[in-house]
């Protein structure tokens, strides 16, 4: 496979991985296998470092459109930021003690409540009720945000939509202001990843580059389509993504060893 070939496909696979991501999290389940079977030589750490550049764009451009048109609740968002970026080093940390083998069939299991919840309860993220801002709902913010960002740097798949689920659930919010707050969740976890695989020097600038420009593109268009279509198209593709996700972590959990 050429380089211009190899660098086109993943630059498809970025497109797409920003267009869900932007609108429902899960960008990594479409852009991380590509860049593992595309490029198969090349170190995972470095590949990992290469798709936490791509995604950070996206998700920042996901993030700022968001931002601009939807009231986000930044008292309670920003606390859950702080702790989402700080628990994330701490997850990066517990990955050599706690194998992906170990966490797999929980995180399917957890998926798979999900899924059956959300299709359950049909009003689940369709309307969005204001609550008024209370100390233990900002500390409940702060221990899903600590929680979600040791998971994301301890395993990663998935994170977005256990942010839209839970600010959902906890918060009763729609789901698209649900995907607003998890994307500004979601950047922060990204930056503290790259805080470290850039002094290590593990990405690959010449493709994380150019994917990096795709992935806005397809960022730009998933955040345009969530805001169109509203809550009840967001709900739609939400659970089409957990499907998916239960699909490519049960594979993993029946053919890991």
């Amino acid at each position: 496979m050429t380089l211009s070939f190899s660098l086109t496909l993943l630059c498809c696979f970025a497109f797409a991985a920003g267009l869900i991501d932007a609108a429902v999290g899960g960008g990594g389940l479409i852009q991380v296998p590509a860049l593992f079977n595309i490029l198969p030589n090349t170190p995972p750490p470095t590949l990992l470092g290469s798709n936490k550049l791509t995604s950070m764009c996206g998700t920042s451009v996901a993030a700022a459109s968001y931002v601009r048109r939807i009231a986000v609740p930044w008292r309670l968002v920003l606390p859950a930021t702080l702790a989402a970026f700080g628990m994330s080093f701490a997850g990066a940390a517990a990955v050599a003690q706690i194998p992906p083998g170990v966490m797999r069939p929980v995180v399917l299991v957890l998926l798979i409540l999900m899924a059956v919840y959300t299709f359950a309860k049909k009003d689940f993220g369709t309307t969005d009720t204001h609550q008024p801002l209370t100390p233990r709902r900002r500390l409940l913010a702060v221990l899903i945000g600590g929680a979600i960002g040791f998971y994301d740097g301890l395993f990663g798949p998935g994170t977005g939509s256990f942010l839209i689920f839970l600010f959902i659930r906890c918060f009763r919010m729609d789901f698209v202001r649900a995907s607003a707050c998890a994307k500004v969740l979601n950047l922060s976890t990204n930056a503290a990843a790259l805080l470290y695989f850039i002094p290590a020097g593990q990405v690959m600038y010449g493709y994380a580059l150019p994917m990096a420009l795709c992935n806005i593109g397809g960022a730009v268009v998933g955040t345009r389509l969530a805001m169109q279509k509203g809550a009840g198209f967001v709900r739609v593709l939400f659970l089409i993504l957990l499907v998916a996700l239960i699909g490519k972590l049960g594979y993993d959990v029946l053919h890991q060893g």
